[in-house]
């Protein structure tokens, strides 16, 4: 399970206002390896963290390039699961690293969409001169991707802004953040952020979620119903804020669970401008 939440104003009215606003959680086994977000070589070009699961090496859930390419991924929440699908993580690291812009890049995912297993997946043009773009292909939903326009949306592990319980209340926080959030200072609004990202509240009963899960979900439901899920071995493990001002200034903050401690956790922060 994860979640992610985000605002996106491509020409916010005020120069107080920021031209995105995203927090987002990775719910994964506390054991498997990965690297903390981190730019991967000396050009310092791209930031995220990376899965360095034994086949699965390079792939990543959530990046951002400073050209403005941006890129999330979450898993569809299925009973069965193809072992010898094609790997899901790669979507974001392709996209890194591509020249297509985002709605051609998502285009071409949907002709393999079938491949995968269950799926949603970003991906962010966020420095044109036309204005920021954000796209969303899902290959369990609408064939084609579509363009988002300006708004707060939810993300959680069935299609954009399904209306699961867990994904209406942390929208409802988040908003009550973003309103806020010209007034704030930085430090503060990515502390607020963080905050509703580890709401452990259970928003139950919650038939979509159950329907969705089948069986399989039900003994742990009152975990995996809450924004912050917190199972033996596995839940919540990253979050992660990136805010982005109408100067095209980039802020991410990432706090990581280490060694698979619940009770150990580290905070890094990356600032940088998107290129003109």
């Amino acid at each position: 399970m994860c979640i992610l939440l985000f605002k996106f104003d491509p020409r916010p009215a005020s120069k107080n206002a920021y031209r995105l606003i995203l927090a987002a959680n990775r719910d994964e086994f506390y054991h498997r390896p990965s690297k903390s977000a981190e730019f991967w070589d000396s050009s310092n070009e791209i930031l995220s963290g990376l899965d360095m699961e034994e086949g699965k090496e390079g792939g990543t859930w959530l990046g951002i390039s400073k050209k403005g390419k941006m890129a999330a991924l979450t898993n569809y929440m299925q009973p069965n699961i193809n072992k010898n699908a094609k790997g899901r993580g790669a979507l974001v690291t392709n996209f890194l690293t591509a020249d297509l812009d985002s709605y051609s890049y998502l285009k071409k995912v949907s002709e393999e969409g079938h491949l995968y297993n269950g799926f949603n997946l970003l991906a962010a043009d966020l420095n044109t001169t036309k204005g920021d773009v954000i796209c969303y292909y899902g290959n369990k939903g609408q064939p084609e991707p579509v363009f988002l326009n300006a708004g707060i949306y939810g993300l959680s592990n069935s299609l954009l802004d399904t209306p699961w319980k867990k994904l209406q209340y942390g929208k409802q926080l988040f908003a009550e953040v973003v309103k806020r959030s010209e007034e704030l200072i930085k430090e503060d609004l990515v502390k607020e952020l963080l905050t509703v990202m580890n709401n452990q509240e259970p928003q139950l009963p919650d038939p979509a979620i159950e329907d969705q899960g089948k069986d399989y979900i039900r003994p742990i439901l009152n975990k995996y119903a809450a924004v912050c899920v917190r199972c033996p071995g596995y839940g919540t493990r990253t979050n992660t804020v990136v805010l982005i001002d109408s100067q095209g200034h980039v802020t991410f903050t990432e706090r990581n669970m280490i060694n698979a401690d619940v009770n150990q956790w580290e905070t890094s922060t990356y600032e940088f401008n998107l290129h003109s």
